[in-house]
């Protein structure tokens, strides 16, 4: 599968973003491949259009974002995220925030990790941490991601 990969973040540079890199090398590991990759901050009209252009993108057929998901003041990528989703698939969250709470406990709920589909595009919001990009990735996005692709062309 063709993905574009969004860090979005007011502090990480291509050399601090971890998170961003591991999802590249996840992705790269399984065979697909990382058509684009980007660092944006989390400012919601600098976010919504980096995400809108991948959607018109013809050679996009999944987006993957990594941070932003949280509660904080500046956490905006849910926000931006679900109001571009035309089809939610309300499982990936659920089944990231369960699969989190074996791993951290409670805070998991602290979580706002989302998926769906947007203009044809299957697009993918983790947190930022390492950890949890490695836990989305290897339980959920990478063994449905040619499947998600799969059902939203068809």
């Amino acid at each position: 599968m063709r993905c574009y990969v969004l860090t979005i973040s007011d502090t990480r540079t291509e050399e601090n973003d971890t998170g961003g890199r591991l999802l590249r090398d996840l992705l790269v590991g399984k065979g697909h491949d990382v058509v684009g990759y980007a660092i944006v901050p989390d400012e919601p009209a600098t976010l919504r259009a980096a995400i809108e252009r991948q959607l018109d993108a013809v050679e996009v057929q999944a987006v993957i974002t990594t941070g932003g998901t949280g509660i904080s003041r500046r956490d905006g990528t849910y926000e931006v995220v679900s109001g571009l989703i035309e089809k939610r698939i309300d499982g990936f969250g659920e089944l990231f925030r369960a699969l989190s709470f074996e791993e951290i406990g409670p805070a998991a709920m602290l979580s706002r990790a989302c998926a769906g589909t947007a203009r044809g595009t299957i697009v993918i919001s983790l947190p930022g941490s390492q950890n949890a990009v490695r836990l989305g990735m290897t339980k959920l996005v990478i063994p449905e991601l040619g499947h998600l692709v799969r059902e939203v062309t068809r």
